[in-house]
């Protein structure tokens, strides 16, 4: 009853959400209803008093946040959370020579608990200070550091899906698994003790773990097969990375010469979607077949805008895809990313779209802050649920910023107010994060 109690309340600022992608919707000193960590409705009034509202919430209490921005909060559909140590590293290389050179010795020494832990101390912090409530993050092939991730963040009070990252082949010997079996047992493992620790209460019911076979070059076909079939059995969704560049493609292609193309091999094992929830991060290069497959399954995109310019690996065709009705939502890729910030990859994805439009298709029209807000909020959190809207039911996250920072003779509303808070985050100060309506900053 208490835990009720701490997740029913009104909280007051002005409010941004999207109803979809082309809708923004603001309301100036507005209160959000707040029952029992879901949303009960945005009330407008033009007086300092809660008579706007239905009488069943007089009682409630009010969190009043001034003239600071209410939204909600911001989903990251993909990230690395043991590359977080090297953000801004490596950033003049292509995608295979950054990770050979760069990330397959960094996860190797996630091998060392002790050393997991400082890393993942420094990452969970510095996300604690970010708009994000949501994420969907990649640890490494170890168990033990990857389950310590999974509890850090419960503590931290985010939701997210947390998955060990399958590798069998094509890794150094210190980050590679002796073969599928190896990797499936320890996957096994992994889920086993993931559950233990719930059941204990260590890791709260927002945090899940998520099977990550790293991409198809690192995952022979007997493991991916082996993997698809226990999603299926145990209900558990999937995250992977999908023609990201044109040299990973010709790699899968020669790797895996009888299939016609890169998702095909997702598919041939069950992960391209339904029935197994799927977010395939990239889609870089995607073809027009591979792109159906995504639509029939029901495929999550995370576009990752920054580090797709990064590591050269191209420009994905994000008006196609928002234009084809397919679920996208955006990612920092930390540390193909070099930005923890969601609003940042905002920024990224619009500019990047103009790219598209001037360089590689005049009738791909560039994506507005609408449509950049809604794949940070209510795009990308359908993956985890009812998440990233102020819509009735939805689950409550919400980042209160401060944009008082962004001084300006102008007279702004809010629609401006957000814009500006997209492009200069630095000058912005997160106030407050609440997660299913329960208070975390």
């Amino acid at each position: 009853m208490e835990e009720n109690k701490q997740r029913s309340h009104i909280l007051r600022g002005n409010i941004l959400y999207a109803r979809s992608p082309g809708e923004l919707v603001t309301a100036e000193r507005a209160f959000l209803v707040c029952i029992d960590g879901k949303c009960a409705g945005v009330f407008e009034t033009l007086q300092d008093a809660k008579d706007a509202m239905p009488e069943q919430y007089a009682d409630l209490p009010v969190t009043d946040h001034g003239d600071c921005l209410i939204i909600p909060g911001l989903c990251d559909l993909h990230l690395h959370a043991p590359q977080y140590a090297y953000r801004g590293l490596g950033m003049d290389m292509e995608l295979v020579d950054w990770l050979n050179r760069v990330t397959f010795p960094e996860e190797a020494k996630y091998a060392e608990i002790t050393y997991a832990a400082r890393a993942y101390d420094d990452f969970v912090s510095d996300m604690r200070q970010t708009a994000t409530t949501r994420m969907a993050v990649f640890g490494t092939i170890h168990a033990e550091s990857t389950l310590l991730l999974a509890r850090k963040l419960s503590e931290a009070g985010f939701g997210a899906y947390v998955g060990k990252v399958n590798m069998d082949r094509n890794a150094p010997d210190c980050l590679r698994e002796t073969d599928a079996t190896e990797s499936f047992t320890q996957t096994m493992d992994y889920l086993r003790k993931f559950a233990f620790l719930k059941s204990q209460g260590k890791i709260s019911d927002r945090v899940h773990p998520i099977l990550t076979p790293r991409f198809i070059p690192s995952c022979s076909r007997e493991l991916m097969e082996e993997l698809g079939e226990l999603a299926r059995q145990q209900g558990l969704k999937v995250q992977s990375h999908l023609s990201e560049s044109k040299k990973e493609i010709a790699w899968v292609m020669e790797l895996e010469s009888d299939m016609p193309n890169y998702g095909a091999c997702y598919a041939r094992a069950g992960m391209m979607g339904n029935p197994v929830p799927s977010v395939m991060a990239h889609c870089v290069w995607s073809s027009p077949e591979e792109i159906e497959m995504i639509r029939e399954g029901g495929v999550f995109i995370a576009h990752c805008p920054q580090s797709n310019t990064n590591l050269a690996s191209g420009i994905a065709p994000v008006r196609s895809y928002l234009d084809a009705g397919l679920h996208v939502g955006l990612g920092t890729d930390i540390a193909g990313g070099f930005s923890r910030s969601v609003f940042r990859a905002m920024a990224d994805a619009i500019q990047v779209s103009k790219l598209y439009f001037r360089y590689v298709d005049e009738s791909k029209k560039p994506l507005t802050l609408s449509e950049a807000f809604y794949m940070a909020t209510m795009g990308g959190g359908a993956f985890f649920g009812a998440v990233g809207s102020f819509l009735p039911d939805y689950e409550l996250d919400a980042a209160v910023i401060d944009d008082t920072g962004l001084r300006s003779v102008l007279a702004m509303n809010l629609a401006e107010r957000l814009e500006r808070a997209v492009y200069m985050p630095e000058q912005c100060v997160l106030q407050a994060k609440y997660i299913a309506g329960e208070r975390v900053f």
